[in-house]
């Protein structure tokens, strides 16, 4: 019997835990077992609204911002639009949604939503201050290696998506991918690299936006009405049923 299926069992019978209508809310697609446990086990926990979806708006709006520039939807001169987004929303927004993740016990989401608002901080802080202290023909380099530390980082946190739900997995392939193909499109100078990491940064948004909303919606509807298939035993959501 796995940890979840244990606390499961132990909670099932206390309904009296949930007597002021607080009620653990497993719906948050960061969420591994572990961290499902503890939500069943501390009613403090349960008191906290779920911020994944904040974190993956956050994550969603920004990168489409800057994927319609990498596809060429948006001409480069206008990529100063992404940064007052990528400060407010991607970087302090996410890094938000992050802090309260790991006040509800959730190490993935706390690590996902703080290390992406920090990219996007960074890259805000980059583009406005830094990157004219670095002389034109590095510019790729500079970008292709700072593109290539977070796709490593990203393929680490795709191994451990495959112990949160489903979506979320192929969301974080998607996006270590787009990051691959951007770091390999700068530090070669290559556009069609650049477009398709940004095609890819399109679909991830999309797929980020789909999380958001079913987490919304899950608390909106009061019960799950996307499907995400959790990748661990012990709990099935409604709508894979």
């Amino acid at each position: 019997m796995s940890l979840l299926e244990k606390d499961l069992e132990k909670h099932s019978g206390h309904d009296a835990d949930y007597a002021h209508g607080i009620i653990p809310d497993t719906n948050d697609p960061t969420a591994g077992q572990v961290a499902i446990s503890r939500e069943l086990a501390s009613e403090q926990v349960r008191m906290i609204a779920d911020p994944a979806p904040l974190g993956l708006g956050a994550f969603a709006l920004t990168t489409f911002l800057l994927s319609l520039v990498n596809v060429g939807v948006m001409d480069a001169a206008t990529e100063p639009v992404v940064l007052g987004v990528a400060l407010a929303y991607g970087g302090i927004a996410q890094m938000l949604a992050g802090m309260w993740e790991f006040r509800k016990g959730n190490v993935f989401g706390a690590t996902a939503f703080t290390s992406y608002g920090a990219f996007w901080l960074s890259f805000w802080a980059y583009i406005a201050f830094y990157a004219k202290e670095v002389p034109a023909a590095s510019h790729g380099q500079a970008a292709g290696w700072f593109l290539m530390a977070w796709a490593i980082f990203t393929t680490l946190m795709v191994i451990a998506a495959l112990r949160t739900t489903a979506v979320l997995a192929v969301l974080f392939a998607i996006l270590n991918v787009a990051f691959y193909l951007l770091s390999f499109g700068a530090l070669a100078s290559n556009a069609d690299l650049t477009k398709a990491g940004g095609i890819l940064g399109l679909v991830a948004a999309a797929v980020a936006w789909y999380l958001c909303l079913a987490g919304v919606m899950a608390s909106t509807f009061g019960r799950p009405m996307l499907p995400n298939r959790p990748l661990f035993k012990g709990c099935a959501s409604k709508t894979d049923k």
